[in-house]
């Protein structure tokens, strides 16, 4: 595993031969590297941890109860639109958070992460209070998918970025921490808006949520910081990475994976209705799946940075698959479904986690920000059309047999694990090696 630590004008790269531990001091200067007095993690390290999992607890927590919300407009507001059709609002919020990516990181660099993650408070917290005035398609596409997507990735990417500038030996950990409530987030809202919506109807549950939101932002605007400092922007796109193999691989493998990652997220919840489940039980059955979100991604971070995180990061996707192609296809009750669930949002909220991390871990300090933001602008466009595609299969199979997406799913998770091992042997040929 190779990791650029902090030096007087040198880092440290550890490499890892068989099973033998090797800490070799190869110290070509970094332009990127830290300055001599880094502190890992510190105060201001610990109080974005927090800021950051707030923020994510927020906008990953509405993003990730977006299967409730496509339920309940089948019900309700869009009854005369098909389910793919209502599934475009959650991917278009994907494929605006993710293609914000490279744009936001370069503001990152030149203005640090508080006036980003303002901006990003006030823009989501009035794309909620938008929403619970929609009615119209047109509305919600542009409100819950257009606006909430803007703000969300203001949001997003300085929590990460700005949390791996201030730790290096313990970057997955740290990070994991911080995606991790995005995992608390969406067992908290599906169970909230699912209780809010028969109670106080659909505005003023979405606008109790927004409330919510607008209080974790408010502590993320105060809390997030930078360890590096701020510094005039690199370019829009860092050609120089296209070529540069390991990050291309692990880009597309990234993409590949994206087509099936989310469709979970937004169909089970109508799979388990149509399994003759209750809807409240199919709600949740959602926050089941974001509770095992949350242990994945809090349980591999500490575990990467000991034994590599590619070494998590393929497996963790190829698990991913293989659920859906050996028990999601024929979950036709309570029991399976909840064990897909819970074991889907495990293995797939490690992979989530350790995304970052394995950019991080192939880049230069100085290139985090941008290579993060292009990784995700990358993703968003199999993010975008994902969930549609899958939602178009399920039409083209009457509406009622869900194996066709399944499938899909499945197969989208294999591919990607393959593109990561193909990165993992790039590094170092050793397959047992810490990677």
């Amino acid at each position: 595993m190779q990791d650029y630590a902090p030096g007087d004008s040198k880092g440290s790269v550890t490499s890892v031969n068989g099973a033998q531990d090797v800490e070799k001091i190869a110290v070509p200067k970094l332009p990127g590297a830290p300055p001599p007095n880094f502190v890992e993690g510190g105060t201001h390290g610990y109080l974005t941890i927090l800021g950051g999992f707030l923020n994510c607890f927020a906008m990953w927590g509405q993003i990730n109860a977006f299967g409730s919300y496509q339920v309940w407009y089948l019900e309700h507001q869009l009854s005369n639109r098909s389910a793919s059709e209502i599934s475009w609002i959650g991917t278009l919020q994907l494929w605006v958070l993710f293609v914000s990516g490279s744009i936001i990181g370069r503001l990152f660099d030149a203005h640090g992460p508080r006036v980003l993650v303002i901006s990003g408070t006030i823009i989501y917290t009035f794309s909620l209070m938008m929403t619970s005035l929609a009615s119209q398609y047109y509305q919600f596409i542009l409100a819950q998918g257009l606006l909430f997507g803007i703000g969300s990735g203001l949001l997003f990417f300085p929590c990460v970025s700005a949390t791996a500038t201030h730790f290096i030996k313990y970057r997955a950990t740290a990070i994991g921490i911080v995606l991790s409530g995005a995992g608390v987030g969406g067992v908290v809202f599906p169970l909230l808006l699912q209780r809010l919506f028969n109670t106080v109807g659909f505005a003023w549950a979405v606008r109790i949520t927004a409330f919510i939101c607008l209080a974790c932002g408010i502590v993320g605007s105060v809390t997030i910081s930078s360890g590096m400092p701020k510094r005039k922007p690199g370019p829009w796109i860092d050609f120089a990475s296209f070529r540069d193999a390991k990050f291309m691989v692990q880009t597309i493998g990234f993409s590949i994976a994206c087509f099936g990652f989310f469709v979970p997220w937004t169909y089970l919840v109508q799979n388990a209705e149509a399994n003759f489940l209750s809807q409240a039980t199919s709600f949740d059955l959602l926050a089941v799946m974001n509770a095992g979100s949350t242990i994945g991604r809090l349980a591999p971070g500490y575990a990467a940075d000991k034994i590599g995180r590619y070494n998590l990061m393929w497996p963790n996707l190829a698990i991913s698959g293989i659920l859906c192609l050996a028990l999601w296809v024929d979950a036709h009750s309570l029991a399976p479904l909840a064990a897909f669930a819970a074991l889907y949002g495990f293995f797939s909220g490690a992979a989530m986690a350790l995304t970052t991390p394995c950019i991080t871990q192939i880049s230069r300090m100085d290139q985090i920000g941008t290579r993060v933001g292009m990784t995700y602008t990358f993703m968003s466009f199999p993010s975008l059309v994902g969930g549609p595609i899958a939602g178009a299969i399920l039409a083209k199979q009457g509406g009622t047999d869900y194996s066709g997406l399944i499938i899909y799913t499945g197969i989208a998770m294999l591919i990607g694990a393959g593109f990561f091992f193909v990165v993992k042997l790039m590094i170092n040929r050793n397959i047992f090696a810490r990677v």
